[in-house]
């Protein structure tokens, strides 16, 4: 019973230490006396007991690692990018991922620092934004010809991230917003340069149309005028006459146009007494060539009636 009750909990030890479970996506790297025996993959696997053991576990799944790089480019401009890495352990090379390196994620940072400090300081700073993926293309080859030899697969490098330094930016965002104020300013000075030459279009078409209307509106006064003449003369009134009448009449046209608005007042100073009575004399003798006509025209008519008398008689 006691040989028994020794070998119960040494045989389920035994028992226990033959069986071992792997994960899903995940490799057991196996050693029996501190030499590597074999790697084994997901599901139930086998051990010789105290003789084997699991030295280690290694995901196959794809993993990330941020690299953060501070560098100098072309202008002289100190700049921080933010490498991202995506890589894997190789299926069939699980043996040199896990003896060949001990920390396989400094040596990706290792690299990822040599290939941006190289390659960066030959951009300015606009290109950096700009070819960020040549960068990551740059990066991933260096990556995947040196990590194989060690059993990773480089599945992906992007740069995520640019960041200049602090007055660094603050002058970008200067020189944009000069940028985009002049442009505006430019804008702004072609709308009133397109306005000033549309107001200044209307303004000579109106003066045209104003020309042109004072112009009809004075051919058609000498058509009156004109007419009024001929009017004249068929009932024996010279055409100096006509004048004298016609003026005497727009003289007294004008005066009743001024007075028939009560708050107009008309004022009329010669320049020189001179001038005041000849302007006298002119009145003087309009109103004197004025009468005469209107006696001429009541004879004319009186005449006119006679010689339709006679014709009845």
């Amino acid at each position: 019973m006691i040989f028994y009750a020794i070998m119960f909990p040494i045989g389920l030890l035994l028992l226990m230490g033959t069986f071992f479970m792997v994960k899903q996506q995940t490799a057991a790297v196996v050693e029996r006396f501190g030499k590597f025996v074999s790697t084994r993959q997901s599901g139930l696997q086998l051990k010789i007991p105290i003789i084997d053991r699991v030295a280690g576990r290694l995901s196959l799944r794809i993993q990330q690692l941020d690299v953060v790089v501070e560098t100098k480019t072309k202008d002289d401009v100190f700049v921080k990018i933010k490498v991202s890495v995506q890589f894997k352990v190789i299926k069939d090379k699980v043996y040199d991922a896990f003896y060949k390196l001990d920390f396989p994620q400094d040596q990706i940072t290792s690299y990822v620092f040599d290939v941006v400090r190289a390659e960066v300081p030959k951009m300015i700073l606009d290109d950096v934004f700009e070819k960020k993926d040549d960068i990551a293309i740059a990066v991933k080859g260096e990556l995947n010809e040196a990590m194989k030899n060690y059993g990773f697969d480089i599945i992906k490098t992007l740069v995520t991230d640019i960041d200049p330094d602090a007055q660094v930016k603050e002058s970008m965002n200067r020189i944009n917003a000069s940028e985009r104020e002049k442009v505006a300013a430019q804008f702004e000075g072609d709308a009133q340069r397109i306005l000033i030459v549309e107001r200044a279009k209307a303004e000579a078409e109106s003066k045209r149309l104003q020309g042109q209307g004072i112009a009809d509106q004075r051919r058609e006064i000498a058509r009156g005028l004109e007419d009024s003449v001929k009017v004249l003369n068929n009932v024996d009134i010279n055409s100096q006459e006509a004048s004298a009448l016609i003026v005497v009449t727009q003289h007294y046209d004008t005066l009743q146009s001024v007075g028939s608005a009560s708050n107009s007042n008309l004022i009329l100073m010669p320049n020189s007494p001179q001038a005041g009575s000849e302007m006298l004399n002119n009145m003087v003798a309009s109103f004197t060539a004025s009468n005469q006509i209107g006696e001429e025209m009541k004879k004319a008519a009186e005449r006119e009636k006679l010689k339709g008398v006679e014709k009845k008689s």
